[in-house]
């Protein structure tokens, strides 16, 4: 993986699902907000935020956590169900 890649992955795993969250001290964790300030809802703002990116392409996100976004915003949102896909299949077994 790109360095750049990396880190931009490991900066949204920390910020967004707490990943290495107690790697850093809470001085580092506050500086961090103050120099990118977080709405006071920001989890449910990311959750929209995902959302909005993937709502036009539901395919997506067959076995991924975007279709937990959907699912918990959506409230119409069918998941594929992948054990129904490999039961489905038209390969006998």
């Amino acid at each position: 993986m790109h360095p750049v890649v990396a880190l931009v992955t490991a900066g949204v795993e920390m910020d967004v699902l707490g990943i290495d969250h107690s790697e850093f001290s809470a001085a580092e964790r506050e500086a961090v907000v103050r120099a990118h300030p977080r709405t006071p809802q920001f989890m449910e703002d990311i959750i929209r935020a995902f959302h909005e990116g993937i709502k036009h392409k539901l395919h997506t996100t067959f076995g991924n956590g975007k279709a937990d976004v959907l699912a918990d915003v959506d409230r119409g949102f069918e998941r594929i169900h992948f054990c129904a896909l490999i039961r489905s299949s038209a390969w006998p077994g």
